[in-house]
């Protein structure tokens, strides 16, 4: 197993076992923050749902594409997240298909999400300096658009 600050052709891990690593880090961290705000009705499965951006106004089945469920299983847990008061669904007009919206209790969820993410982020520019970490997120961002 390699150092942590290895050169990157020393073999594994490789770029995807280091993001997942990554990944587990930030979302531990946004479920004990959730927990710590309250919000102990939530569970890991739910998450995915308020994934950046949040659902407010879009269709069920555009909903599960994004989280790659099955539209059964989608509707599985909005209808969880309604019980729970997280989500609605609801139409604008009569006869129109009903949408998913966030709830105030959402927002406040949400709200709670943004303020880890930007404290993680903090703490990882501090760990390695404003410039490198600049450089992370614009080399993050690229990746991220070529889909």
């Amino acid at each position: 197993m390699r150092r942590g600050d290895a050169p990157a052709d020393e073999g594994p891990p490789y770029v995807g076992a280091l993001l997942r690593q990554c990944l587990e880090h930030v979302r531990a961290r946004i479920e004990a923050d959730l927990r710590s705000a309250g919000f102990t009705d939530l569970q890991p499965f739910h998450l995915p749902v308020f994934n950046f951006p949040p659902p407010d106004g879009v269709r069920p089945s555009d909903l599960a594409r994004r989280i790659r469920m099955s539209r059964q299983a989608t509707n599985h847990i909005i209808g969880q997240l309604e019980a729970l008061g997280y989500l609605e669904r609801r139409s604008a007009r009569k006869g129109e298909r009903r949408l998913i919206y966030l709830t105030p209790r959402s927002w406040g969820m949400v709200k709670v999400v943004h303020a880890t993410l930007l404290e993680i982020q903090a703490e990882w520019a501090s760990d390695i300096g404003a410039d490198r970490f600049d450089g992370f997120m614009t080399a993050l961002r690229r990746f991220a658009s070529r889909g």
